[in-house]
């Protein structure tokens, strides 16, 4: 027996049934992924803000689109949407928030960042550069002549040219000089 019209051994009002269905799956997607790119960023900035960490929170906005779907897909009220999306978002983010196995998983991350937390205080190395540069500066002061010394440490006290020579009772010359000489000799020995 040969088939002259293969249409023929269709049932045709099933083909256009299964059409139906589809272009209104067709049009549910794209009115998602239209919310998705309108609603997306917002979504996630929102859900950040509950403290969740990154990854959570992509999480959470993949969940709360992936039910947008499921809603519109069942035919449930298309009625401010937007709205919608936030208090599902508000929901999970909170349910997410108090999920034990999150604490968990945040807990043993801030261990790690503990445990790989730099610690902010000199190498050994830095410190023995420091302390060799120290003892070499506090060497070169006290080899300074007596009024060098005074004139350098009230100067490091915040005192200026001519109070410094009226509490020595020397000359502004002089401070001006031994100053110049003293800090000369300290520069030169911090560079060796």
């Amino acid at each position: 027996m040969t088939v002259s019209n293969p249409d023929s051994l269709i049932d045709l009002s099933l083909l256009a049934g299964l059409e139906r269905e589809a272009a209104p799956a067709a049009s549910i997607e794209q009115e998602v992924l239209l919310l998705f790119d309108r609603c997306g960023p917002p979504l996630l900035r929102y859900v950040a803000s509950f403290g969740l960490r990154n990854e959570e929170a992509e999480d959470v906005v993949q969940e709360v689109f992936l039910s947008l779907f499921r809603h519109l897909h069942a035919g449930r009220s298309r009625h401010q949407l937007r709205g919608w999306l936030f208090r599902v978002a508000h929901n999970l983010a909170l349910r997410q928030r108090k999920n034990p196995q999150r604490r968990q998983a945040r807990q043993i991350w801030d261990e790690t960042a503990i445990a790989q937390q730099v610690d902010p205080s000199p190498s050994p190395e830095s410190r023995l550069s420091l302390h060799e540069r120290r003892a070499r500066l506090v060497s070169v002061f006290h080899a300074l002549p007596e009024r060098d010394r005074q004139c350098l440490s009230l100067r490091a006290e915040g005192l200026r040219y001519r109070e410094i020579a009226r509490a020595l009772g020397i000359s502004l010359g002089s401070v001006a000089k031994s100053l110049t000489r003293s800090i000369t000799r300290l520069v030169n020995a911090d560079q060796r």
